[in-house]
């Protein structure tokens, strides 16, 4: 059974296929991608392969953080205040 999760070597047709759900998991397949892209090593076909795929991450990744800015200014009332941490415990 294949895994749910492709990358862009394993789908150079479909780069866009299978984002990540966890924002956390698309941030560290964009860090593969880049360093795979920095090594220098890769073909250009596969290069252009990486960049569309971490494009597609890269705009998800925004997306998802933008979400969550909204719901934090939905939760305070949209402000969105700094966030200040407990120096008393």
């Amino acid at each position: 059974m294949k895994s749910s999760k492709t990358t862009a070597a394993e789908d150079k047709d479909n780069p866009g296929t299978d984002i990540p759900e966890r924002f956390e998991d698309a941030v560290a397949e964009l860090e593969v991608i880049v360093a795979a892209m920095e090594s220098g090593k890769l073909s250009l076909e596969d290069s252009l392969a990486h960049f569309q795929r971490g494009t597609l991450l890269m705009r998800h990744c925004r997306s998802t953080l933008e979400s969550a800015e909204q719901r934090i200014r939905i939760l305070q009332d949209g402000e969105l205040k700094e966030f200040e941490a407990d120096s008393s415990k």
